[in-house]
């Protein structure tokens, strides 16, 4: 039977989102749900240690989130706008696909002035009620672009946090992996993971293959249809490079774990699945969305965050651990006060 969107609505208190990461990232709490058997452990998620062997293979997102969010004046009035950058779709011509608020002032034509006016940006095409297409005013090249970009834009941590960027979010908000800028959101799983961890995994031989997902708002926006089958995904950008395939491949093959840090990395995971149900070195686009019932067929661990209710993200971590037991799972998280959301706990379901 299909599962509707209204099975996935549960009340989140406000006082269980995280608006702050732990003092040390791998502090977080851990819970971990065991599927075969129903049970639920509670956990600190330096402990994780203890559910892989030399041999398992954790695939982690190395993206790296770049300070998408810009505040800029609209010319002539002078009216405050923000405008959140989505993803270039030219380097050459400086193009980007952004989100605007308030975005009924925002029409084609329109030039926006951001920081001391040093950056303009020329509005050339309406995309959605809030999508708008625009065209930075720039002398300098791609690169001195996004130099500037840099300075003048704000981490994009979530809105549901309903506070301030502050400049501890500049580390805190992007993994010890984060390698290649792409990403507006933090893929939350992996921002529980030290140096010190990885080492002592490295230590018992468990192998850490990368994959680069550039998550995009469409894992985070919101499902307005009852059947599931009718959201579209807006496409994301990945990249599974060839060692990280061999090494997924052989993990298979000597039937240990295969663990995807983060739903992203499993949507790439399960976006590139050859015919003989293995992992093919595989780049580009993908819109899959990942909803129960459905079978995974690379991964058979998985870590994540405490989502919001009736999101894609949800629905995707009860794909993979069954509708029945997640939702129980996540009755259980609030009334043991664990923290949601991207700066929140995690739960390891294996």
């Amino acid at each position: 039977m299909a599962i509707k969107l209204s099975e996935f609505k549960f009340d989140l208190p406000s006082k269980l989102v995280a608006k702050f990461p732990t003092e040390d990232r791998e502090q977080s709490r851990l819970m971990v749900v065991h599927k075969d058997t129903g049970k639920i452990e509670h956990k600190n998620f330096k402990d994780i240690l203890e559910y892989f062997d030399e041999k398992d293979t954790l695939v982690i997102n190395d993206t790296k989130v770049f300070p998408a969010r810009l505040y800029g004046n609209k010319e002539k009035t002078g009216a405050k706008i923000e405008v959140f950058l989505l993803r270039e779709l030219s380097k050459e011509a400086f193009l980007w696909d952004v989100l605007v608020d308030p975005a009924r002032k925002i029409r084609v034509g329109n030039k926006l002035y951001f920081g001391d006016s040093e950056l303009v940006a020329e509005v050339i095409d309406n995309t959605t009620s809030r999508g708008r297409t625009i065209r930075f005013l720039f002398d300098g090249t791609t690169q001195e672009l996004h130099e500037l970009i840099n300075q003048i834009g704000e981490m994009p941590i979530p809105k549901e946090l309903e506070r301030e960027v502050e400049d501890s979010d500049a580390d805190r908000y992007q993994t010890i992996f984060a390698k290649y800028k792409g990403a507006v959101a933090a893929p939350a799983a992996g921002l529980h993971f030290t140096k010190h961890l990885l080492k002592r995994m490295e230590i018992k031989g468990v192998n850490v293959a990368p994959l680069t997902f550039h998550v995009g708002l469409g894992t985070f926006r919101s499902v307005d249809v009852e059947d599931l089958t009718k959201h579209k995904m807006d496409s994301e950008s990945f990249m599974i490079p060839g060692e990280t395939t061999d090494l997924i491949n052989k993990t298979i093959d000597n039937k240990r774990k295969v663990c995807a840090i983060g739903v992203t990395t499993l949507r790439a995971l399960e976006a590139s699945v050859s015919a003989s149900g293995r992992l093919k070195e595989n780049s580009g686009w993908t819109d899959k969305f990942i909803f129960p019932p459905y079978e995974c067929r690379i991964c058979n661990a998985l870590v994540t965050n405490f989502h919001q209710p009736q999101s894609t993200l949800l629905m995707s971590a009860a794909a993979f651990g069954g509708y029945d037991l997640i939702m129980e799972a996540y009755q259980t998280a609030i009334k043991e006060e664990y923290r949601f959301l991207s700066y929140g706990d995690a739960m390891l379901i294996i």
